[in-house]
């Protein structure tokens, strides 16, 4: 089931890149690289999260690094 969902996210980013390429103009070569690779994480992150829901964010690694220095505040 979750291939199935992994080709509709791979779908959706396809639909994407398709509608809004031909929006960039040719001399704006610095913003379509931007804008490929933004897509790219996006899908990366995407498919990741699908596969692996219990990967921790951000913030978990904020209270990691922080969490000895606020008990040592305290």
């Amino acid at each position: 089931m979750k291939w199935g969902q992994a080709i509709g996210i791979t779908f959706i980013f396809i639909c994407i890149i398709l509608f809004e390429w031909p929006k960039l103009k040719k001399k704006q070569k610095k913003e379509k690289g931007v804008f490929i690779t933004l897509s790219v994480i996006g899908w990366l992150l995407g498919n990741i999260l699908l596969f692996f829901p219990d990967t921790p964010g951000p913030t978990d690694l904020v209270d990691m690094i922080f969490k000895p220095l606020g008990k040592l505040l305290e």
